[in-house]
């Protein structure tokens, strides 16, 4: 079974096609494309949505290409249809005028690949960019009479999250069912620039959201932060790489950020308060302390800890008292290195026999890999294109 996916949730145009082999119980990639948009929303130290969603329309149809040749699915064709003068196929892109002649093109150039089914991401995300993806797999389903896998973004970064873990050889990964029920229940933390929720998992499909950030997510308090200090976008990279050179010996600044709601006994999160902080501690400083390496240092490697005590804290927390047999971490913060050390130090000492699945880095950020394997698993819930529609606060 060939599924292709497709993610637009942000600022990242991903698509990725991945065969599953039933009988091996395996997922082989075949193409995984990501055209990132990053150096485009520097300047605004965070996503511009209606930039970002031009920038999906206009990215789609060569990251497709791409993704098709890696592949070895993209064949030329010379076939004449009036499917590229259909009322229907205007009608679905009609927001979209761009994306909509260059998939005209293609059509009347590519013949319809091997594919059982599309995946796409249906939410949450941003609205606008969400739309496109949306929008795009249902064009395609309309043309090529394939059916449509609609995927909560955040499933599949729990789902990859596991993946990684288990056995992998080049570009596939082997499963078991035996594998699977080795890990549930799991309380599965995910961090990125627009989530940050703690979810009790008891098997795939099954899911309750336990805690989850009542303002900023830590992803976007990393970004803020990095703001304020005149650092580049994306913040948690920067704050990161500036954490790493500090040096604790060579203290010149007592600085000391609160860790908000860590002692409150729900798994909620709140990051806002920590981003003020940071920035009356930043504005109490002379402008020649503010610029100093060794201030930017400080102040980085305290916001990196503070998040990361929030979160450590409420994790175990929230695994003791559900009992759960594995912890597993998804979304782009998780790629942090001192995070993810942190944590596999405290599960190991506190709850050893827990296990920690933590997505390799590649895929700990948006890729259509895990859309493409959330995809598989929710194959019973696939629809015709007309049902498809993007929810921006898709509950998991």
């Amino acid at each position: 079974m060939k599924i292709l996916a497709i993610d637009t949730s942000c600022d990242d145009t991903c698509i990725a096609l991945i065969l599953i082999e039933k009988k091996s119980n395996s997922f082989k990639i075949l193409s995984n494309v990501v055209s990132s948009q990053t150096k485009i929303h520097k300047k605004w130290g965070g996503v511009y949505p209606t930039l970002a969603k031009r920038e999906h329309q206009k990215n789609l149809i060569p990251v497709f290409k791409k993704a098709l040749k890696k592949a070895g699915l993209l064949k030329d064709s010379n076939l004449r249809s009036s499917i590229f003068k259909s009322q229907v196929l205007k009608k679905i892109l009609e927001k979209d005028q761009n994306l909509l002649e260059n998939l005209i093109k293609f059509l009347k150039k590519h013949k319809k690949p091997k594919i059982d089914a599309i995946a796409v991401t249906i939410g949450p995300g941003l609205e606008p960019c969400l739309w496109v993806g949306v929008n795009f797999a249902k064009a395609l389903s309309y043309c090529w009479n394939l059916p449509i896998i609609p995927i909560n973004h955040i499933e599949g970064h729990i789902l990859i999250s596991i993946f990684s873990n288990l056995s992998k050889t080049d570009s596939n990964f082997q499963f078991s069912i035996r594998d699977f029920q080795k890990l549930f229940p799991a309380i599965c933390l995910v961090i990125s620039g627009g989530h940050t929720q703690l979810i009790l998992m008891k098997n795939i499909g099954k899911y309750k959201i336990i805690g989850e950030t009542r303002d900023d997510a830590a992803g976007e308090c990393f970004d803020k932060t990095a703001r304020i200090l005149g650092l580049d976008y994306p913040g948690g990279p920067a704050i990161a790489a500036e954490a790493q050179n500090f040096k604790l010996q060579s203290l010149d600044f007592k600085i000391k950020l609160p860790r908000p709601m860590i002692h409150q006994k729900n798994y909620d999160f709140s990051f806002s308060g920590l981003k003020t902080a940071v920035l009356y501690n930043f504005k109490n400083q002379l402008p020649k302390i503010r610029k100093s390496k060794k201030y930017i240092q400080a102040m980085s490697a305290e916001i990196q800890q503070a998040i990361i005590d929030v979160l450590l804290k409420k994790t175990v927390k929230a695994a003791k008292k559900y009992k759960t047999k594995s912890i597993i971490l998804g979304g782009g913060v998780a790629a942090n290195k001192e995070l993810r050390k942190q944590f596999e130090r405290k599960i190991k000492k506190e709850i050893p026999n827990s296990k920690f699945q933590v997505p390799s880095p590649e895929f700990s950020t948006d890729n259509a890999v895990m859309i493409g394997i959330a995809g598989y698993f929710n194959i019973k819930k696939a629809k015709n294109w007309e049902k498809i529609k993007a929810d921006a606060n898709l509950k998991i």
